[in-house]
């Protein structure tokens, strides 16, 4: 079976044409810009191709519910100019095609449990720190919902002591994306990350709010590992920063050999499928 993928990002979308058996045999990846700029590259890449079904992965909020009119409908997302967009509707109008929608960070929590870094778990939590932030849980076979897919990059954090950066969240102003996003990194700097690799304090910050977040879902979700992607996540420094200060913070509170000094390393890790785990997670979320 010939299927569709699209990983659906702030700053780009990844489009893929694969096969049942979760091989990726073309690819194309194109910026996030206004829809009218990027759903005719989005919708001429599927035509012809002969794909059965269509999964999608996402940026959020976005309607997940089945049963809703509004399935596949971006809500009051931070990328204004997608807010209330009907992006399942015009795939599925465009293409003639069923469209299975998801969360970016949920399928690709999926993928990295059937073929990344939590194969050897039953349940994972991928959070991507990028553009935006968001985090998505994969339990017992299944992504987590309730009212709606859970919105873990907007949790409240502490300040850090010597930061003076109002947030920059437009719904929120100073929750975790709003202090720890890229693109907040470089308000914050005045540079982008890019370019602060070599200053331990821009890293230390960073690593302390999401180390918070990381403590927050520990207790809150419990989930067996927690996998960190995303651009800002290609800084590697910040692995190492993030653990100590999860180890730190949890002061031994949460009894389990995932979280010991020797075992952490292995609990918090970058993604097994790298830059592929959203549009694969598509790819899955598709075949299911």
């Amino acid at each position: 079976m010939k299927l569709g993928a699209i990983e659906a990002g702030g700053t780009k979308f990844v489009l893929a044409i694969g096969n049942d058996e979760g091989e990726l045999f073309e690819k194309e990846v194109i910026a996030t810009e206004h829809p009218e700029v990027t759903m005719p590259k989005v919708i001429s890449f599927f035509e012809g191709k002969g794909i059965e079904r269509l999964g999608v992965g996402g940026f959020g909020p976005i309607d997940i519910n089945k049963e809703s009119a509004t399935y596949g409908s971006l809500q009051k997302t931070p990328k204004t100019d997608w807010v209330d967009y009907p992006l399942g509707k015009v795939l599925k109008d465009s293409l003639k095609v069923p469209v299975i929608i998801d969360t970016d960070v949920n399928v690709a929590a999926m993928s990295e449990a059937k073929w990344g870094n939590a194969v050897d778990v039953d349940s994972c939590l991928y959070i991507t720190v990028g553009t935006g932030i968001g985090a998505g849980a994969y339990i017992g076979g299944q992504t987590l919902k309730g009212l709606s897919h859970p919105e873990m990059g907007h949790i409240l954090v502490r300040r850090h002591e010597a930061d003076e950066y109002e947030g920059g969240c437009p719904y929120h102003g100073d929750c975790l994306e709003g202090m720890a996003a890229g693109p907040h990194i470089e308000k914050r700097w005045g540079k982008p990350a890019s370019e602060l690799a070599e200053n331990d304090e821009v890293w230390k910050m960073e690593a302390y709010y999401l180390a918070q977040a990381l403590v927050n879902y520990i207790y809150i979700v419990s989930p067996e590992r927690i996998v960190m992607g995303g651009g800002v996540m290609k800084q590697e420094q910040l692995f190492p920063l993030i653990r100590g200060y999860v180890l730190e913070m949890l002061n031994g509170y949460v009894s389990s050999p995932f979280l010991t000094e020797e075992t952490i390393d292995s609990y918090i890790v970058p993604p097994g499928l790298t830059d592929e785990a959203g549009v694969k997670g598509a790819l899955y979320l598709a075949m299911e």
